[in-house]
């Protein structure tokens, strides 16, 4: 597929994105491509609108920034199958693997239909409050339950598929997607992912008791959370890194695995595990200093 209407989403103002922007305008007008940026980018451009408009508008979506860009993205995006291509002008960049140095060469091959597309499971949260409310959204790295109180353990049960698996203590608790398992989770100790897996992983943030691990689970298995009736300390759930409500005895949290799926568009050549290589370091002796 080549794509003819290309959006562009950034997150930040930073004068390396901007630049990046530039020379990615430069090769889509080459290429005659319909563009559409968001106003939340630093350019002069006659279409730029707001950025939730964008994806039922483009088929192809770039962001240039982070990993957070990309996440971002996919929260806008879900409701479309958009393909999203990320342009890394953050730090690690597990997702955002087009890297500036590459990409004049790698967007041309991307726009004459040259690249890899790659599907990432997705989760979705329903958030059943006390009083009635349902909150439901979507995750693409994890939903996570933490305290937001400092220096007090929070106090909760985990259920999957209905089946009681445990009571926890400590600061909270990480459900991640293959895709999630090299962010927080990964910090916390739980396991890389490959992300063909069709699985999401519980990890325990800060657990008050060692013997408390992360545990992987089947696509088809729902997770359920809930604050122990004793548990006097404020939580909250984040997804994505957003925060999206307060959490409280009474409510409960409902995970499943999402029927949407973030699209990821990689240049020709892409190799995830060179991606964990290279950003984990993996085959290098870290004792031997690179010469100057």
């Amino acid at each position: 597929m080549k794509f003819k209407s290309v959006g562009i989403i950034t997150r930040s103002q930073d004068d390396s994105i901007t630049e990046s922007i530039h020379q990615l305008l430069t090769i889509l007008n080459e290429y005659k491509c319909d563009l559409i940026i968001s106003k939340e980018c630093s350019i002069d451009n006659a279409n730029q609108i707001n950025e939730n408009e964008i994806p039922r508008q483009v088929d192809l979506l770039i962001t240039v920034g982070g990993d957070g860009t990309i996440l971002h993205a996919a929260n806008l995006s879900h409701d479309y199958d958009l393909p999203i291509l990320g342009i890394n002008r953050g730090q690690l960049g597990f997702l955002a693997d087009l890297m500036p140095d590459e990409m004049q060469i790698n967007i041309r091959k991307i726009l004459d239909g040259d690249y890899t597309e790659e599907k990432r499971m997705m989760l979705k949260a329903e958030i059943m409050k006390a009083n009635g409310e349902l909150i439901e959204d979507r995750a693409l790295n994890d939903i996570v339950l933490q305290r937001s109180e400092t220096g007090r353990m929070l106090n909760f049960t985990t259920s999957v598929s209905n089946q009681y698996i445990n009571n926890h203590a400590g600061d909270g608790i990480i459900i991640a997607t293959p895709t999630g398992s090299t962010a927080y989770s990964m910090s916390c100790g739980g396991p890389i992912i490959d992300p063909s897996l069709d699985c999401y992983v519980m990890v325990p943030i800060c657990p008050h008791t060692l013997s408390d691990r992360p545990l992987v689970l089947p696509q088809e298995k729902s997770i359920e959370l809930e604050l122990q009736q004793n548990n006097k300390n404020k939580a909250e759930i984040t997804i994505d890194g957003r925060s999206i409500c307060e959490f409280s005895e009474n409510d409960k949290l409902v995970i499943n695995k999402s029927r949407k799926e973030t699209i990821l568009i990689h240049p020709p050549g892409y190799d995830y595990y060179e991606t964990l290589r290279t950003k984990l370091h993996w085959g290098q002796d870290i004792r031997i200093k690179k010469d100057n």
